[in-house]
């Protein structure tokens, strides 16, 4: 059976990584860092906007800014179905 996240890649989702700087509770004046990474689909990225959404009903920190990146790692012009057979000696 094929890996999930490899079957995502063929459907068009991306490697996404997400830094999430965010006001502490407890020193609201300092800036923590959170990445996050996940398979989503550009630009829209509804996975990381569900996990935003979670973040700010149930965690106390304050996000203060969010920088994404997203990476195709298998696009259609690179992968191709081969007719054939490998035999190894």
């Amino acid at each position: 059976m094929a890996d999930r996240d490899f079957i995502a890649q063929l459907r068009g989702y991306g490697l996404t990584t997400a830094e999430i700087l965010y006001h502490l509770p407890d020193h609201p004046a300092l800036l923590q860092s959170y990445v996050w990474q996940d398979y989503d689909l550009a630009p829209r990225f509804p996975k990381l906007l569900v996990f935003l959404e979670f973040w700010n009903g149930n965690l106390d920190g304050k996000v203060h800014r969010v920088r994404v990146t997203n990476k195709r790692l298998i696009d259609p012009a690179e992968f191709r179905f081969l007719g054939g057979r490998f035999v190894l000696n």
